[in-house]
């Protein structure tokens, strides 16, 4: 069976005061929350070139060294 337990207890004048000093301070902290505003938080973007249009050939080299070495690979572990 479960014990029902009354609580009756309610805040005393202290914890009150504390826990409404802490709402308003959670609140103030919120309003000051300011989002990137695109111009001066994209500094780290400064410098950097885009990205160019062979790019696409690159990673068909890539990907063709890639097959080349696992077919190495493998004709070599078969014999």
């Amino acid at each position: 069976m479960a014990l029902y337990v009354k609580q009756t207890d309610t805040r005393s004048q202290l914890q009150e005061k504390l826990a409404q000093e802490l709402q308003d301070k959670a609140r103030e902290k919120a309003k000051e929350a300011e989002l990137p505003d695109g111009v001066d938080d994209s500094a780290y973007i400064e410098g950097t070139k885009v990205t160019s249009s062979l790019a696409w050939a690159w990673i068909l080299i890539i990907v063709a060294i890639i097959g080349i070495a696992i077919w190495l690979v493998i004709v070599s572990a078969s014999k």
